[in-house]
């Protein structure tokens, strides 16, 4: 079974997120591929990475044929795209779901048609369970994604991807939180307008800083967003 460390799966989930939500900007340079693994919106944990890191990740999934540098014509750096779909045998609503499960961890039904929506329309919770259905597949060879019981305090069950175990914690409350505390994904589930707002407000400020990075890249000026 194919098996990823953290580094790889945090540089190949922001290699599909951006192929997804900014084509304009994909394949990635190395500047722009550490920048997205820096951003502070739709990522857990929150990172700070240099430049040999996220190459030494790359340079990993290379030899596992998940990701592959191109020379793209009037370009004068390398940059970078993945090859999750066919190294994974996965079609795109798949490989979103299977991405914000890498980029964010455990998430509900609901939270990954929220938040994977902007990746690609996943347009109600049943094309969401019918996804997350083929990606725990027994058919499948090695499953990518497992379903776990709900948290204590919760009746929404989570969804978790396998192919780095441990990546991220389960969330979870001790029943002497879950009497005074509302459950993370309740209070999210209670109102799904503002879920809906503040996603598009991070789609757009992802969208901004993909940008401001691709002008400094072709302006050979550093990414003034760090």
């Amino acid at each position: 079974m194919l098996v990823l460390k953290p580094d790889e799966c945090r540089v190949l989930g922001v290699l599909i997120e951006k192929a997804q939500s900014t084509p304009q900007q994909y394949p990635l340079t190395l500047n722009a591929l550490v920048s997205g693994c820096n951003q502070k919106n739709n990522r857990l944990p929150v990172v700070e990475w240099d430049e040999e890191r996220v190459y030494d990740a790359i340079d990993t999934l290379r030899a596992k044929r998940l990701v592959n540098e191109v020379n793209l014509t009037g370009s004068r750096v390398p940059k970078f795209k993945h090859n999750a779909r066919e190294t994974l045998s996965v079609d795109t609503p798949q490989l979103v779901i299977l991405a914000e499960l890498l980029l964010r961890g455990p998430q509900t039904l609901g939270e990954l048609r929220t938040n994977a929506s902007r990746m690609h329309p996943l347009e109600s919770l049943d094309v969401v369970q019918s996804t997350l259905q083929t990606l725990m597949a027994p058919q499948r060879t090695e499953p990518l994604v497992q379903e776990l019981p709900p948290p204590p305090g919760s009746r929404a069950k989570l969804f978790v991807q396998l192919i780095c175990p441990g990546l991220h914690a389960i969330p979870s409350m001790s029943p002497d939180e879950a009497g005074h505390a509302e459950p993370r994904h309740a209070a999210q589930a209670a109102d799904p307008s503002l879920i809906e707002r503040v996603t598009r407000l991070e789609a757009e400020n992802e969208r901004l800083r993909s940008a401001i990075a691709a002008l400094a890249d072709s302006a050979g000026l550093p990414n003034p967003l760090g």
